[in-house]
């Protein structure tokens, strides 16, 4: 706000993960020059003071970003930052208006400058931890989707095995280990060695059914 040369600024300190009230701050600037303002320390100290908090937690989020791997970890980040870009937004336009209200004052260039930094490293962060986290999910679901074809292809070797073997233990189910009909004894042993390598042709040829086809 900007009335007969005086300026104050009303903005807010940087969010803090998972707190939904915003703390103001007050800095006052007399038509002479001087500052005030709410926090400690007094005089423009404390609207640089006030941007370096800014800085310093873009700084911590890049160095949590710089070790983030899992997708939580890129979650962690991006909620972390969405409030900040947002934060930092309103700065850059409250110090550009200042700015424009206050156009004589090189302070006041300087800062609004400095916001411009703070507001362009808030958003860069935010959008490498989106592309970050959209990496992670789609590597999470390509390795879950390649566990699952290495389960499919395990499960059809299964079943070729079993079908190799199905006619086999359906025959001996059929006829039992005790043949009282002497079919066992007609023409042994090669009745019951025909049988099964028949037993054995059929399953050969329904595990060759089973195949994938190219």
């Amino acid at each position: 706000m900007v009335a007969d040369g005086h300026l104050l600024l009303v903005l807010h300190e940087p969010p803090e993960p998972g707190v939904p009230e915003r703390k103001h701050r007050l800095f006052w600037r007399s038509p002479e020059g001087s500052w005030q303002a709410t926090v400690k320390p007094a005089g423009l100290g404390a609207v640089y003071g006030h941007l370096d908090g800014f800085t310093r937690a873009v700084d911590e989020l890049e160095a949590r970003l710089a070790t983030a791997r899992a997708a939580a970890d890129y979650f962690a980040v991006l909620q972390a930052a969405t409030p900040l870009v947002r934060t930092a937004r309103h700065l850059w336009r409250a110090m550009q208006d200042a700015r424009e209200g206050v156009p004589k004052d090189h302070d006041l260039i300087v800062l609004r400058d400095k916001a411009d930094d703070v507001q362009r490293a808030a958003e860069l962060v935010h959008e490498h931890a989106e592309d970050g986290l959209a990496f992670a999910l789609a590597n999470a679901a390509e390795e879950q989707a390649r566990q699952g074809a290495d389960i499919a292809r395990a499960s059809h070797r299964l079943n070729l095995l079993a079908a190799m073997f199905f006619p086999v233990t359906a025959i001996a189910t059929i006829f039992g280990m005790q043949l009282d009909n002497g079919f066992g004894q007609s023409g042994a042993p090669f009745v019951f060695w025909g049988v099964v390598a028949a037993a054995f042709v059929l399953g050969l040829g329904l595990r060759a059914s089973l195949a994938p086809r190219t």
